[in-house]
């Protein structure tokens, strides 16, 4: 269902979100109450360990997967409750993907150019206006001189190109990148998300990436992690114009709607801190202790461990 929303709104809005799989008796919860916003032209990633959520999340926002319960939208339309119908419609104008596995990306019998014209071929746009765009896209992405090359004929990282010119030929807003240079080394990833920053730059796609490198914080103005189906922490990189000061990135803890924070699990073991723990307010900061800390302040002879 389409509804109009606030200008001020965010983009992709997800609130309280859940997606349990059932098989037979057994429940994996692969989403346990995410909260995010992506601002409407923005180009960011979500990084985590295997099984953190993060592809169940891309699944969903690709329309590829449905959530079992919270809130989502995505531009105008509400992919909870969204029908089946208007589901293939958000697919084929609303969103492009791009995968890992180069070989999901194009159909290996055509040529570049061909690729990119298929999505637009299938939504009806006539032949001329077609070839004129994949045209355009395919020099956005460096490789109009390769318009005739097959996939088997282009390297891992052109590929990746094509597939990013692919997912845009019918100009969707938002654009999700599956680990897009997970089978490349590190110069020819630097290419392929040096296309993505221009292309974000120069036609407002808001960009959604899921990857593990870490090092995709030099590369995008946000990266948020997440941790057993929850946001844990955001990562801003901020741009500083004082001569002495340089581009920093700086790390925030998520605090989602309900209050819920997820400490960093490094912090847990460094203090021993359980299944409690002890928060209080002191002056301007929110500090949390181990439940063992009440002793030290009872008794001085105990100590809790740190």
């Amino acid at each position: 269902m389409v509804q109009p929303v606030p200008d001020e709104a965010p983009y992709i809005h997800c609130e309280d979100l859940f997606k349990i799989y059932k098989s037979d008796d057994l429940e994996v919860v692969a989403l346990r109450g995410l909260d995010l916003r992506v601002e409407r032209g923005e180009m960011m990633a979500i990084v985590g360990a295997s099984g953190s959520g993060k592809s169940t999340l891309l699944n969903i926002l690709a329309g590829l997967d449905q959530p079992s319960a919270g809130r989502i939208r995505v531009g105008e339309r509400d992919l909870l409750t969204v029908r089946e119908e208007d589901l293939v419609d958000y697919r084929r104008r609303d969103v492009g993907f791009v995968w890992q596995q180069t070989g999901r990306n194009l159909i290996p019998y055509l040529g570049a150019q061909e690729n990119v014209e298929v999505p637009m071929a299938l939504e009806g746009v006539p032949r001329r206006e077609a070839r004129e765009r994949a045209l355009s896209l395919l020099e956005q992405v460096g490789l109009a001189d390769k318009r005739r090359n097959r996939p088997t004929e282009l390297s891992g990282g052109e590929q990746q190109r094509v597939a990013i010119a692919v997912a845009l030929a019918n100009r969707p807003p938002l654009l999700l990148a599956d680990e897009p240079t997970g089978e490349l080394d590190a110069a020819t990833a630097d290419e392929v998300f040096s296309v993505l920053t221009r292309l974000n730059r120069d036609t407002g796609v808001t960009v959604v990436i899921v990857t593990h490198d870490r090092e995709i914080t030099r590369r995008v103005d946000r990266v948020v992690a997440m941790r057993d189906g929850r946001t844990s922490t955001e990562i801003v990189r901020r741009a500083h114009f004082a001569r002495d000061e340089a581009e920093r990135a700086e790390e925030f803890a998520v605090v989602d709607r309900s209050g819920r924070l997820q400490i960093p699990r490094e912090y847990l073991d460094e203090l021993d801190i359980g299944r409690r723990a002890r928060v209080t307010i002191e002056g301007d900061r929110v500090e949390v202790r181990p439940e063992q800390a009440h002793d030290e302040t009872t008794n001085p002879d105990r100590k809790w461990r740190r």
